[in-house]
């Protein structure tokens, strides 16, 4: 069945080819478009346009007057886990610093728990992305670190999304303290073939406190063999060698990028490789946030993600990062949108996602304001009014 979107105060396209009235004072990159509908038909765009040249449709929606944008894409999220890491969070407001030895804590507690409750917490917390108008979300395991509890971790991650991480390099677990070269044998032997047919991409978490970059060039090559894409923690708790491991390696993103000098800014520059950056984090930790106007001067492509888990960024909200990055790291509100749609798409290889164009998953969100802008204006204001996923409302 064919649906008419009518009564768009403002559509977002993220292509700037789009037919039809430019939005006033708009960056054209979003192909904003003022007195314009949109056909959806069997889960895609299949027409965009003036409202007064819309074809005929099965159904009409009347929008009234809202704002539509492409649904958002998370590039970055850990949403299988157990525990609570609240009292670390209050320390950390109290002065403490982050560092990555926190992971174990829910580690352990991740272990300890069945597969209900690891889907019922999963479910959860996808459900509330959805509600805050995100469409495509990445997963990663990385909070088993044993063969079982990792290939569980992306088994039970299948359900919600193909875009499955195998992070089994996320910190090395309390019984290889004293063998962590062991451990990598481990990720890149049972561990990696285990997870494997549940994944399509490998992660490393290259930094201190745990793995250096021979460990992860190690752990990205094996699964490189295994037919997984890679991405990169990396240059989070300060400078180091991963975004420029990342740019050779051509990796697809490399995330957090906080500590950057020129040289890794050049990397990321040439190779192509996008800067997934993760605003929920800075204000979770109270680290400096990176310059994202420095990346995007540069001219490297930049991703906006929510890095959603129980230690450092306990937040399911890209529209909260959104607003974030325009407060605190220099972004316009057109810049973040787009990093939070066709930017995040990008970090993840998708053609399919991230822009409202024929062809294009009828992935979008419904906001309760007349132009995107009010995403950073109104922070913290729940503003999807609906979500739309392969062309029907899911919330």
């Amino acid at each position: 069945m064919s649906v008419l979107l009518t009564g768009i105060g403002e559509l977002v396209t993220n292509d700037p080819e789009a037919p039809g009235t430019p939005a006033a004072d708009v960056d054209a990159r979003l192909g904003a478009r003022s007195a314009a509908a949109l056909l959806v038909d069997d889960g895609r765009v299949a027409w965009v346009g003036p409202a007064s040249a819309a074809p005929a449709a099965d159904e009409l929606h009347d929008v009234g007057g809202r704002a539509v944008v492409p649904g958002f894409v998370d590039s970055h999220s850990h949403l299988v886990f157990a525990g609570d890491r609240a009292r670390e969070f209050e320390a950390r407001m109290a002065g403490e610093s982050y560092a990555a030895g926190g992971i174990r804590t829910t580690v352990a507690a991740t272990r300890a728990a069945s597969d209900d409750e690891l889907a019922a917490g999963l479910e959860r917390l996808a459900s509330e992305m959805l509600r805050q108008g995100t469409t495509t979300v990445e997963v990663k395991s990385g909070y088993g670190l044993t063969v079982a509890d990792e290939a569980r971790s992306l088994r039970l991650a299948r359900r919600i999304t193909d875009e499955t991480t195998f992070l089994g390099a996320h910190v090395v677990p309390p019984e290889f303290a004293d063998d962590p070269d062991g451990y990598v044998d481990l990720v890149t032997g049972p561990m990696l073939a285990a997870a494997a047919p549940h994944a399509r991409w490998i992660d490393v978490f290259c930094e201190r406190g745990a793995f250096d970059a021979d460990q992860a060039r190690t752990v990205l090559a094996a699964g490189a063999a295994a037919g997984l894409r890679g991405r990169l923690h990396a240059n989070q708790l300060g400078p180091g060698p991963g975004v420029r491991l990342a740019a050779e390696l051509g990796l697809a993103a490399v995330d957090h990028c906080t500590y950057l000098d020129d040289a890794d800014v050049h990397a990321l520059r040439e190779s192509g490789t996008v800067a997934t950056l993760l605003p929920g984090v800075e204000f979770s930790t109270r680290q400096p946030y990176p310059d994202a106007r420095r990346l995007l001067d540069a001219g490297v492509t930049v991703a906006l993600a929510s890095d959603c888990n129980p230690g450092s960024c306990f937040t399911s909200s890209l529209p909260f990062c959104l607003a974030l990055a325009v407060r605190e790291m220099g972004l316009t509100p057109a810049e973040a949108l787009w990093a939070a749609t066709a930017g995040g798409a990008a970090a993840l290889d998708r053609h399919d996602v991230g822009v409202l164009a024929p062809g294009r998953r009828a992935d979008l969100v419904v906001l309760d304001a007349p132009s995107h802008r009010h995403l950073a204006y109104r922070p913290g204001v729940p503003l999807v009014a609906a979500t739309w996923q392969r062309g029907r409302r899911v919330a």
